[in-house]
């Protein structure tokens, strides 16, 4: 009994003449595609072009997992089937899960019997067109998915960036000009592959939204890029108004007893100028902070201060704690720098939404020291630790300097997986 084969074959931008000569061979010998329509008619027009393919061939149009695999659970008789993906199999595909799902539900014990060839992907086909080298690229797919880029963009020398879906070209574009990214050297491709093949380069200012609609490519070139290696920044560096602002000294520890992730969501409550959200954010470029501030001029100073720093991650939610909060996605760690009388809710909500979340709490008067320790000895904060930073800074005054103290902070942080812990 001849055994059964299924290939999951990249077929690069869709146009036959990119489609390798080894998927192209096994296109040709199917008895079985499966495939989207767009794939589905690149490779019927390939099969009628190629005069010795003479073996009858089933099409089935579909993309849904599910559906493949049922169809392929009552469709038995086929042996060599052909799974046909866009671009390349190893980038931004599915693959992957295609793959996995294949060996469970259709009980193939040998994984020989599916095999994975890759495509010509966008980002490399797009590179070659406009003569640019990509292996210093950051890859991002902005393609149904809620990503920060801006920041992304912005500390890196070159970015490549999958577009797609409503209104998310328009979105790319207005964004990087609203902080300020206008200059940026931009390379987008349209259609690529086909006839209609769009290939447009130039700054982006010079562009429009119109450029990147539909499932656009962007190679974005910073020659400016920001190369500063740490998180922290002066107090001098953020706008300040007359809003409170954690210090410098304290930011640094109190971000440091966060124990962020890469993946980390998290609420600053109390947010005042923004200074801690931002540099929350600038330990990663996909850890989202949302900074939650009651009064208006902070709000509008966290929105100033994002912006000149280039932190898309920060979201900024107007409003009191805890019930702005309770509407936000499950936090993995919180800062409370201010609770307006509210600290035990607030934590209570946090642990309610997430048992594991990291808490780090500043408190400088006694009242919110003595509030806290309630929580501590309640149980409401196992296992807290708890740490006092004073500092000092230089002041001239005539021909001495003299050293000026800051108010002393209590730094206290709670919770939180341990490390090694899953």
């Amino acid at each position: 009994m001849e055994s059964r084969q299924i290939i999951l074959a990249g077929i690069g931008m869709g146009s036959k003449e990119l489609i390798t000569a080894e998927v192209r061979k096994l296109i040709e010998e199917a008895d079985c595609l499966i495939g989207a329509e767009r794939m589905l008619a690149c490779a019927i027009k390939l099969r009628n072009s190629e005069e010795k393919c003479t073996r009858e061939c089933t099409k089935y149009q579909e993309y849904r997992t599910e559906k493949i695999i049922s169809y392929l659970q009552k469709h038995k008789e086929y042996k060599q089937i052909v799974i046909l993906l866009s671009g390349d199999t190893g980038f931004y595909s599915g693959a992957k899960n295609l793959r996995n799902q294949l060996l469970e539900k259709l009980s193939l014990v040998e994984e020989k019997k599916i095999k994975i060839l890759p495509g010509i992907s966008s980002l490399s086909y797009l590179a070659s067109k406009v003569g640019v080298s990509w292996e210093d690229a950051k890859i991002l797919s902005l393609h149904g998915k809620d990503m920060n880029f801006v920041q992304t963009i912005h500390r890196h020398s070159k970015t490549f960036l999958l577009l797609g879906g409503k209104d998310t070209g328009r979105h790319f574009y207005e964004t990087l000009l609203e902080y300020g990214l206008g200059d940026v050297q931009v390379h987008v491709g349209c259609q690529m592959s086909y006839e209609e093949e769009k290939i447009l380069s130039g700054k982006l200012y010079e562009m429009k939204a119109e450029d990147f609609e539909g499932l656009c490519a962007v190679l974005v070139e910073n020659p400016s890029y920001c190369k500063a290696a740490g998180m922290h920044l002066k107090d001098e560096e953020f706008l300040r108004g007359k809003v409170p602002m954690t210090k410098s000294e304290v930011r640094s520890v109190s971000v440091a007893e966060l124990e962020l992730t890469e993946d980390a969501i998290v609420y600053d409550i109390g947010a005042g100028t923004g200074s801690v959200s931002i540099e929350i954010a600038r330990a990663g470029e996909q850890i989202r902070v949302y900074a939650i501030e009651k009064n208006p001029e902070g709000v509008k100073l966290i929105d100033q201060n994002r912006k000149k720093f280039r932190t898309d991650g920060v979201r900024i939610i107007e409003g009191f704690a805890p019930q702005a909060l309770e509407e936000l996605e499950t936090p993995t760690h919180a800062f409370i720098g201010g609770s307006s009388g509210n600290l035990r809710e607030i934590v209570q909500l946090l642990q309610r939404k997430n048992p594991d979340v990291r808490i780090v709490i500043n408190a400088i008067s006694l009242e919110t020291v003595s509030e806290v320790m309630g929580l501590v000895d309640e149980g409401v904060l196992p296992d807290a630790e708890i740490l006092q930073v004073s500092a000092a800074r230089s002041k001239v005054l005539g021909r001495y300097h003299m050293m000026m103290g800051q108010n002393p902070v209590y730094i206290i942080s709670a919770g939180g997986r341990k490390p090694g812990q899953v």
